[in-house]
């Protein structure tokens, strides 16, 4: 597949990166030419220096002949005539856009982005996908990472293991007899930097970060045997109004009402702004490092502080300082990859990766064929995905304990209409279900030419 990546930015160097490697032949386009160099250099692909939406520069790139344009610039505006001039002057077949201004994503405006005004397939908003993702993870208090499947009736789950963690060392495949009614399946272990699709020998370590799949009505069972009790927020305080604050603020509190929320906002016009948009938050013009601002919002007794401000180092001293001051748990953006390392042994419980929510929303477009559903997991170490299997599928009617799949994929659960069904090893798929996949990074093109074909992956 041709695609080109127009902008150098972390989510497109980093969507850029992942495509090249599954062996996709890749053009980034950027005003910059040390951005546009370095990535040409850094990874397998081609770069050009220009304007994204300039036709010459398109053409330039081979916009002709390409699959797919992904248009992940730092200006919306540059983004959606980029994606215009690619379908009318191109016919380039799909086209990605991402927009962060909300004025242009308001309902009434709906049908600016069809094949008769600006020809977008599909739209990101970074913004909205990041306030979903955060709220995911308030609503799994102790989890790192939530991601729904099957209407939320599947739920994968990121959980970090502490030394309290009543099933450290026992060998994975003595969980199933311990507890035969626990719908859980351990898809995933990332331990000291190094990610294990784990077999039924392998075992948990103290210090372990793992992915499980579980039915929803599992969850909270499962987050106890892994030595997560933690309650439901009821007390959140929230730092930073800008468009992800205030989209989460406004999940909170429709899907929540119950919740006591307070949101700091250090601009006072943005403050009286936000003020007027929430119905029942509790907003505070102030600046989340002033400990006298904390006090206000009472965080001591907050079971969640969420720092949004647009200041990664803002973040996380917000974060420790409300810690500190006896909020039970952080939840941190950062943009910056170069923090994550540190940020776990400061204290932060959750960190939030704008570019991974993004890439991952961009990579659900990407993959063709039978593919509801892709998301990437730890900075595109692993991806989990959602595909629909068809009658010629090698997969379909033998019990999974057969099939030979390869090092590095593992089937979670099975989706068959109405009814979701942790993977085991005498499960068997029928044509018409959906799988629910875990692959780690280096595994991904040997599960292309298994599922090719077959489950019409691509």
């Amino acid at each position: 597949m041709k695609v080109i990546v127009c902008g150098a930015g972390l989510v497109g160097t980093t969507i850029a990166r992942q495509l090249a490697a599954d062996g996709n032949e890749v053009t980034m386009i950027d005003v910059s030419s040390d951005r546009a160099n370095k990535a040409a250099e850094s990874y397998d692909l081609r770069g050009i220096v220009g304007h994204a939406s300039h036709p010459d520069v398109l053409e330039q790139a081979g916009a002709a002949d390409s699959d797919m344009l992904i248009a992940v610039t730092f200006a919306d505006e540059v983004n959606m005539v980029a994606c215009e001039v690619a379908h009318a002057l191109f016919n380039v077949p799909t086209k990605i856009a991402r927009v962060r201004a909300q004025s242009y994503l308001k309902p009434e405006w709906a049908d600016l982005f069809n094949q008769k005004h600006i020809s977008i397939d599909y739209i990101i908003s970074p913004e909205i996908e990041v306030a979903r993702a955060i709220h995911r993870r308030i609503l799994t208090p102790g989890a790192f990472d939530m991601i729904p499947f099957a209407d939320d009736r599947l739920r994968l789950i990121g959980v970090r293991l502490d030394e309290d963690c009543p099933v450290l060392n026992t060998p994975l495949r003595q969980l199933t007899g311990l507890f035969p009614d626990l719908a859980i399946n351990i898809c995933g272990i990332n331990r000291n930097g190094a990610l294990l699709v784990p077999d039924a020998n392998d075992h948990l370590e103290a210090g372990d970060e793992i992915y499980f799949c579980a039915l929803k009505d599992h969850v909270q069972r499962g987050m106890r045997l892994f030595g997560h009790e933690e309650r439901e927020a009821r007390r959140i305080v929230l730092c930073g109004g800008g468009n992800i604050g205030m989209f989460l603020a406004r999940e909170i509190e429709a899907a929540q009402p119950s919740v006591l929320l307070k949101v700091v906002e250090a601009n006072r016009d943005r403050a009286e702004f936000v003020a007027g948009q929430l119905k029942n938050a509790v907003v505070l013009n102030g600046d989340s490092l002033d400990m006298d601002i904390l006090n206000e919002a009472k965080v001591g007794a907050a079971e969640a502080i969420i720092a949004l401000t647009n200041d990664d180092e803002v973040n996380i001293l917000t974060s420790l300082l409300a810690k500190r001051a006896g909020a039970q748990r952080a939840i941190t953006l950062v943009n910056n990859p170069a923090y994550e390392p540190l940020i776990g042994s400061l204290g932060v419980d959750v960190v939030v990766n704008p570019r991974s929510t993004t890439v991952s929303s961009i990579l659900q477009h990407v993959r063709r064929g039978r593919i509801r559903g892709v998301h990437s997991l730890m900075d595109g170490a692993a991806e989990v995905m959602e595909a629909e299997a068809v009658e010629t599928s090698a997969l379909v009617g033998r019990p999974l304990a057969e099939l030979n799949l390869p090092d590095g994929l593992m089937i979670g659960a099975i989706i068959r209409g109405d009814a979701v069904m942790i993977a085991r090893g005498d499960s068997e798929i029928e044509a018409g279900d959906r799988v629910i996949l875990f692959v780690r990074r280096d595994a991904v093109k040997k599960v292309e030419k298994l599922f090719a074909v077959r489950l019409e992956f691509f």
